[in-house]
């Protein structure tokens, strides 16, 4: 068994490929008891995810949380759950195939656009196994969160690095850390807004981040500013006033402090203290998924609404449009600097020739 993964019989002479690996959090194979306690113990075992001592962890998660909260959590995605499957992997693949056609367009060759889960399927693993054999030399990272955490963004960055560790030839790696102020992301976001607005009445926009433990921005994680800056901008974008948006953070678990304001308990506090119409966005999803489908659009409109309020609105995820999929194509241009040239055509672009190996 050799040591390292290489390419039987690999022809030295055949040109590299230029790669972009969309990275998005995962989902359950199933909305089953069973199918949500394996994704729920692979993701919450992860470190970077919870940073409480191993030890201390291994007997509150196998001890008390996989025995409560698979339950819970398949009653939930149930709620969500579609004739395609998860909407989050149902999103995701949709999406890569988008940004796919998008860089073909683009850079007049075909560069490999795949798609892997930090946990469940498709895994990171097989994926970039898969991008191997396809002959992918230079690739680039690009995970689907926009605002960097190491809850997210740093723990792609760990299981991609820790898979290659694995290869013989590793590819040329470059890793896009966040684009939570680019301003094709803050201008998608803001348009989105729009259009829902139109067939909708403009009302309270509050922005809804998925949260984490206070104790990590205080650590040095740049979350939460980067959550605030995103707001910030799309709000400009629209020509909103101060009093007319707000952000909050949701999906909290835990008896520890997370970041405030809870997005439950301030809507709460509108229905019952004069706002009582509210459209909710969350920009740090990138696609529509339990936390946005079940969480915010039925279980707080639910709460909103029974509370006082009298009018509760959900802006979807960007998910596969069009308006997505080229945003993130600006990234991949971007970021692949050097790796792309310029075309013999005017503005086209196209993939240098990687030419590895034997010299002719």
């Amino acid at each position: 068994m050799p040591r390292y993964l290489g390419l039987p019989q690999y022809e030295h002479d055949s040109a590299g490929k230029l790669g972009v690996l969309l990275v998005n959090l995962g989902t359950p194979d199933a909305p089953t008891s069973g199918a949500v306690r394996r994704f729920l113990a692979e993701f919450l075992w992860d470190p970077r995810v919870i940073e409480t001592p191993r030890w201390l962890w291994w007997l509150i998660l196998h001890g008390v949380i996989l025995r409560v909260r698979p339950g819970k959590s398949a009653h939930a995605y149930q709620q969500i759950w579609t004739p395609q499957g998860s909407p989050l992997l149902q999103h995701s693949s949709e999406l890569a195939e988008q940004l796919q056609s998008n860089l073909r367009d683009r850079l007049g060759t075909e560069a490999v656009v795949a798609l892997g889960m930090r946990y469940g399927s498709p895994a990171i693993d097989a994926t970039l196994e898969q991008m191997h054999r396809q002959g992918v030399r230079r690739l680039l990272v690009l995970p689907l969160y926009p605002q960097y955490s190491a809850t997210t963004t740093a723990s792609a960055f760990d299981r991609v690095t820790e898979n290659l560790q694995r290869y013989r030839w590793l590819p040329e790696l470059r890793f896009v850390n966040d684009y939570h102020d680019d301003p094709g992301y803050i201008a998608a976001i803001a348009e989105s807004i729009r259009q829902h607005w139109r067939t909708h009445e403009r009302q309270h926009l509050l922005f809804s981040f998925h949260g984490v433990p206070r104790s990590y921005l205080l650590a040095g994680d740049p979350y939460y500013c980067h959550c605030q800056k995103t707001a910030r901008l799309v709000s400009e974008r629209l020509q909103l006033g101060t009093d007319e948006w707000s952000v909050s953070f949701q999906s909290r678990v835990g008896r520890a402090e997370w970041l405030r304001p809870y997005t439950d308990e301030l809507l709460v506090r509108y229905a019952t203290g004069g706002k009582s119409r509210v459209t909710v966005v969350c920009p740090g999803f990138a696609t529509d998924c339990l936390e946005t489908l079940e969480e915010i659009a039925i279980r707080n409109r639910e709460l909103f609404l029974t509370s006082g309020g009298t009018s509760y609105d959900y802006v979807p995820a960007l998910n596969a449009s069009r308006a997505h999929a080229e945003l993130l194509a600006d990234l991949v241009v971007a970021h692949t600097q050097g790796w792309i040239s310029a075309g013999d055509a005017p503005g086209e672009t196209r993939v240098r020739a990687l030419r590895l190996g034997a010299q002719r």
